[in-house]
């Protein structure tokens, strides 16, 4: 610590570059949100990294060489699916939900700490997700009573996203034995979640 040289203002800095980094194309607000900085110190950290709006009159910020790979970057046409945790960065490093979802699934009821609301609604997911080339497409949880991993996709499933959740399910059931979504995540609060994510099966059913 003797050689440590570096001002709060740079260590702020140096935060501020590796967020977006990791995260851009961000706004200010998204930033000082994940770095507790204050307007003032969150503007002043930003200032020297030479960000650019990643579209004319866009508030979401990025570095100009992400920019240009950003411009030329194209979806995949076929899918590409992923079952993450509710806590995985491409969530929490925003916190903004809406900009992961279709119209269909912001008007998604789905379980929260605050009772049962619309996904778009939220900033932060209660349930694990199935992700599809960036987009939120499903939730899942995994049920240590039965083993098995409970889940429910908010479209048709194909036959990719059902091989998914049968590999990461069985990985979790003969490797790690349980899936957490955090150090506190239990058997008994995970129970309404899952129950949630099977009442919407039984609900679609009776569509």
């Amino acid at each position: 610590m003797d050689k440590f040289r570096l001002t709060v203002a740079d260590c702020s800095m140096e935060l501020a570059r590796r967020y977006f980094r990791w995260i851009g194309p961000a706004t200010l607000a998204e930033f000082q949100w994940f770095s507790g900085l204050g307007v003032k110190a969150a503007k002043a950290s930003i200032e020297p990294l030479g960000l650019v709006p990643v579209e004319p009159g866009s508030d979401r910020l990025m570095f100009p060489e992400d920019r240009e790979l950003f411009a030329r970057f194209k979806p995949p046409k076929t899918p590409a699916y992923a079952l993450v945790s509710c806590l995985d960065s491409i969530f929490l490093l925003r916190r903004k939900l809406s900009a992961l979802l279709t119209d269909e699934a912001r008007e998604q009821r789905v379980y929260s700490d605050r009772g049962v609301c619309e996904l778009g609604s939220l900033s932060d997911l209660s349930s694990n997700a199935i992700l599809d080339r960036g987009a939120i497409v499903g939730l899942w949880e995994y049920d240590p009573e039965s083993s098995s991993l409970v889940w429910f996709p908010f479209g048709a499933a194909d036959n990719p996203m059902r091989e998914c959740v049968s590999k990461t399910e069985a990985f979790i059931r003969d490797q790690m034995g349980d899936a957490r979504s955090f150090s506190l995540d239990s058997r008994k609060s995970r129970a309404p979640r899952i129950q949630a994510i099977r009442d919407a099966h039984k609900k679609r059913k009776r569509v």
